[in-house]
């Protein structure tokens, strides 16, 4: 039988994040239940739901027929919302640098289709969220790990970044707060790294925000509202801090402060009107997130916090794992100590098969700079995480 090929950019691209959900699944047909701490679903557990004004505003939309196309960039008073939620955070962000999308993820897609060609390069951090390696590739460039400081709670190493920079660097990645370390970006670091990427004026910055209401220590620092002269494109949405992830709602906002972009901004365009647009409903509900009451927000935070310390303290516990505080986010990038485990990928398959308690190894997240650890989400209650760290511990113990 003859077999159609398939692209083989498109068969390299893995994503750990889903890919271990496929072992999970059939342990589920066949009857059994697992504790999931391997995505950032913030409403997959009790006391984290979207709020009712959000829900209200979308079901409204629907019930009132607003369910057309709307305009490819988005609707107008969403964008006009997004940009003074921008400008709250230092920056000078008008309507039309506001651009809605499917989610960060097709932001990106956009983005890297707008900028990227064959042979140019994009440095991100290592570990990284997956999509920063994949996408990429699909327009033939090249993804390049800066690294990480594991020994020092995950910080940038701006001398690596420092020595990889060269003309073929089309973008620098900047995810604050990390994902998956949770660690964040300090002013005099997001400075010294404009700095930086400033000799380069092929180069632009990728600031991916969407925790950025998720901050512990310290607080958030927009990259945008520390830089006179690099462009940057900062990414947001609704679904991390609005508790809103299936909606699919994210922008990108291009803050521009030298004019730069202006033909990015045109290929950008068109490859929005070319997909039409985002869904109508959700945009309404997004809309009524931003201009709505946020004092919920303090709430849903403190429970994440909560969870947080419980994780912390539970992982300080385990004998063979150990993990540094995070600054942000909602996970934990723990080390495998254990001598019995030198392969994290085989950790996270034993440990779901044998105690049925779903993680990521770390590889998925960097070959090199993630291996040895596994990414664990902190956003289940109170019970069932404790119940998920009881499994983990006798699962190394006994």
């Amino acid at each position: 039988m003859s077999i159609i090929p398939a692209s083989s950019r498109a068969m390299s691209i893995e994503y750990a994040i889903r890919d271990v959900v496929v072992p999970a699944t059939k342990l589920e047909d066949e009857g059994h239940e697992i504790i999931k701490l391997n995505i950032g679903d913030p409403i997959a557990y009790p006391g984290l739901g979207t709020p009712k004004h959000m829900i209200d505003a979308y079901v409204s939309a629907l019930t009132s027929g607003d369910n057309g196309y709307s305009p490819s960039y988005g609707l107008p008073a969403l964008r006009a919302a997004i940009a003074k939620d921008e400008c709250s955070k230092g920056w000078n962000c008008t309507i039309d640098d506001v651009y809605v999308t499917h989610g960060v993820t097709e932001a990106l897609q956009i983005l890297f289709s707008a900028v990227l060609t064959e042979g140019d390069r994009i440095l991100a951090p290592g570990p990284h969220y997956p999509p920063y390696m994949a996408y990429p590739q699909m327009v033939g460039a090249v993804t390049e790990e800066y690294r990480l400081d594991s020994e020092n709670g995950w910080k940038i190493d701006i001398d690596d970044i420092q020595s990889r920079m060269d003309d073929d660097v089309r973008m620098l990645v900047l995810i604050n707060p990390n994902n998956p370390t949770g660690a964040i970006l300090s002013p005099s670091e997001v400075d010294q790294i404009l700095r930086i990427v400033e000799e380069y004026p092929n180069c632009l910055i990728i600031a991916d925000e969407i925790y950025d209401g998720l901050v512990y220590t310290g607080e958030h620092v927009s990259i945008a509202s520390r830089s006179s002269n690099v462009p940057v494109v900062s990414m947001n949405g609704v679904s991390k801090v609005y508790y809103a992830p299936g909606w699919r709602i994210g922008y990108m906002a291009l803050h521009d402060p030298k004019g730069y972009l202006v033909d990015i901004r045109d290929a950008v365009e068109r490859l929005l009107r070319s997909r039409l647009c985002a869904s109508t409903p959700a945009q309404m509900g997004y809309l009524a997130g931003l201009t709505g009451d946020r004092e919920w927000m303090l709430e849903h935070r403190a429970k994440v916090l909560e969870r947080r310390e419980i994780a912390l303290s539970r992982i300080e516990e385990i004998n063979g794992l150990s993990v540094k505080p995070t600054g942000g986010a909602f996970y934990m990038f723990v080390r495998i100590d254990h001598p019995d485990y030198q392969d994290d990928k085989q950790f996270v398959l034993d440990l779901l098969h044998q105690e049925h308690v779903l993680l990521v190894h770390g590889s998925g997240f960097s070959p090199e700079r993630g291996a040895g650890h596994v990414r664990i989400v902190h956003l289940a209650d109170p019970d069932t995480l404790n119940e998920a760290f009881d499994r983990i511990n006798r699962f190394l113990n006994g």
